[in-house]
């Protein structure tokens, strides 16, 4: 169910579209539903509402199926926009939350299985704080009989700490049959999903409850705040796994991770680190305070220095990277290169052990093996319509505030002495200078301000 508009986190983006750890509320869920049963036998169908067309444009291309809710008038009356589109073939049908995004696949699975019987379970978890939650009723036998709303409870049924989580599996049939007879005779004038329960119990079909694993997985966001919460919770789920695969945190509660993270034996991530995208970190990478990494791929023994932001890029082993460099989409760095700080590279290879220690741009280039690239230099790659490569040799050694204007090629072995601007080939093993000639003006002085009126 991912229909409500999310009037608390008072934004014009649909609530199930705001992003916790990289990704969507509403695509954790589908990634979570992507691990239970088989991709054969999977009908998933996604019921949207407020921003309708952004939401399924969001999860496009994912083989789902959509109804829709206009207007919302209850989480029943949802689920009754979906029945056309449940596949009879199905036996079990599973209902999720779009806004909980930290149910895990196992859970789902677990509550899926729980109905397989032909019983309607339901998820549910005790809390010492159940407000805005619907109470599990039960008799005095100890068997689930209803659902009340937070909204319709008396105060001994508030005082309930066991609370239905808001997802339930249930037998295809009977779900279908029980949604389209529900009745809107509640304060709110809705269709509760919740009144399935006094139904199955009328027909004598077994209610099963589900104990959730933690609470974690079953809590909602309806505000900025309980994003921020979920978030941290999250992050912390992803700590404290790297830690128990042998990763050394600095601090777990100062770690951001934005996709997929892997890590070889004996990493070090410093503190204040961000991880987006998919990034591998092989054997012995140190990675210092404050780095982004976002679809990259580390090397063993790599040493990341702090405030680094690497993107689209892999380091080899041995590397030596920042602080405060750039490595951009396209840069391939080498055994044992060395970049320094504030030098940005950018659609690059480096071959094994060339350095560009400072104040640097590489763009559109091919650095053999061994270069020593100076302070200041640049290639000049872009002519304002088309890029054009450089190609430096081997052995190369650029002195200091040189521009490389390309299409250019420096030969093996050749030194470009400081200050050069080079537009042409450079030949191997040779000293090419292109500069101007020094010449000090005898008598001239600097102009002087007029004297103020």
């Amino acid at each position: 169910m991912a229909a409500g508009k999310g009037t608390r986190m008072k934004s014009a983006r649909p609530k199930v579209l705001h992003r916790l750890a990289g990704r969507s509320l509403l695509q954790h869920v589908l990634d979570a539903v992507a691990g239970v049963g088989d991709a054969a036998s999977r009908h998933t169908v996604v019921i949207t509402g407020h921003g309708a067309d952004e939401v399924e444009a969001a999860c496009a291309g994912q083989g789902l199926h959509f109804a829709r809710q206009m207007p919302q008038l209850g989480t029943g009356h949802a689920v009754q926009q979906a029945v056309p589109a449940l596949k009879a073939t199905h036996e079990t049908t599973l209902v999720l939350n779009g806004d909980v995004p930290l149910i895990r696949a196992t859970t789902a699975q677990a509550l899926a299985q729980a109905a397989a019987g032909g019983a309607l379970a339901l998820l549910t978890i005790e809390l010492p704080n159940p407000f805005g939650y619907g109470r599990i009723l039960r008799d005095g036998a100890g068997a689930v009989r209803a659902i009340v709303e937070q909204k319709d409870a008396t105060e001994a049924q508030r005082a309930i700490r066991e609370v239905y989580t808001g997802m339930m599996a249930a037998p295809t049939a009977l779900l279908s049959r029980w949604v389209m007879a529900l009745q809107a005779e509640n304060a709110q004038k809705e269709y509760y999903l919740t009144d399935v329960v006094a139904l199955a119990v009328a027909e004598g079909v077994p209610v099963v409850a589900v104990a959730a694993p933690d609470e974690t997985e079953v809590l909602g966001v309806n505000s900025p705040h309980q994003l921020a919460d979920l978030e941290r919770r999250h992050q912390q789920r992803v700590a404290n796994a790297l830690m128990d695969a042998g990763v050394r945190l600095a601090d777990p509660a100062r770690l951001d991770v934005r996709g997929t993270l892997t890590c070889g034996a004996d990493v070090e991530i410093d503190v204040g680190c961000v991880f987006e995208g998919t990034v591998h970190l092989a054997d012995g990478v140190r990675v210092g305070a404050h780095c982004v990494l976002r679809d990259a791929r580390v090397e063993a023994g790599a040493v990341i220095h702090p405030f680094t932001h690497i993107e689209g890029a892999e380091v080899g082993p041995g590397a030596l990277v920042g602080p405060y460099a750039r490595l951009r989409p396209g840069a391939v760095l080498g055994a044992e290169v060395h970049i320094g700080n504030f030098v940005e590279v950018k659609n690059s290879t480096l071959a094994a052990g060339a350095k560009a220690n400072h104040l640097a741009y590489l763009g559109d280039a091919t650095v053999g093996a061994r270069v020593n690239y100076g302070a200041g230099s640049i290639t000049a790659n872009y002519d304002g319509a088309n890029k054009h490569r450089t190609v430096i040799g081997d052995d190369v050694h650029v002195g200091s505030n040189c521009v490389l204007v390309a299409p250019v090629t420096l030969g093996a072995g050749a030194t470009i002495g400081g200050g050069s601007t080079v537009s042409k080939d450079a030949p191997a093993g040779q000293l090419t200078v292109a500069r101007a000639r020094q010449a000090t003006i005898p008598g001239w002085t600097r102009p002087k301000k007029a004297p103020k009126g």
